[in-house]
């Protein structure tokens, strides 16, 4: 199944020219990288975090969010991940897009101008209309919550 693509407006903020635009790194990628805008080598401590900008704005349609995810690979070899994963860019958002990094490692981590950082994955939205009830249908599961099927 092929899907067309979105069309999404794109903006590089002044001084950042040199930055890859977010980019599908495999053929079949959900994410696309967001890179580093920083404009010297930056340092977060461990337990420390740090809004990392990545120098661009983006107008994501109506009907779509944007979702900026860790990178698996700094989560588990560095220890680097995000304080609100995901962060959601909605669609009437136009400032710069910030990765909200967090260091849950044992040591320094070093970002520099055009490290990939996190990613950005665009995903359809579903508008709700709640309708109150005064109870809710039965099923299988009913009220069974964390843990509930056993390990």
């Amino acid at each position: 199944m092929t899907m067309l693509p979105v069309r999404i407006s794109i903006q590089r903020l002044p001084g950042n020219d040199d930055l890859a635009l977010p980019a599908y790194e495999t053929e079949h990628a959900s994410g696309m990288d967001l890179r580093a805008a920083v404009t010297e080598t930056t340092v977060i401590q461990p337990g420390a975090r740090l809004a990392v900008p990545t120098g661009i704005c983006i107008a994501i349609p109506p009907g779509y969010e944007g979702q900026v995810r860790p990178r698996s690979g700094l989560a588990f070899r560095e220890g680097i991940s995000m304080i609100n994963t995901p962060g959601t860019i909605d669609a009437d958002y136009r400032g710069e897009i910030k990765v909200l990094l967090i260091n849950l490692g044992e040591k320094p981590f070093l970002i520099r101008r055009g490290d990939r950082i996190g990613q950005l994955i665009v995903a359809p939205v579903a508008r709700v209309e709640w309708q109150e009830l005064q109870s809710l249908d039965i099923t299988l599961r009913g009220e069974g919550g964390f843990g509930h099927t056993g390990i």
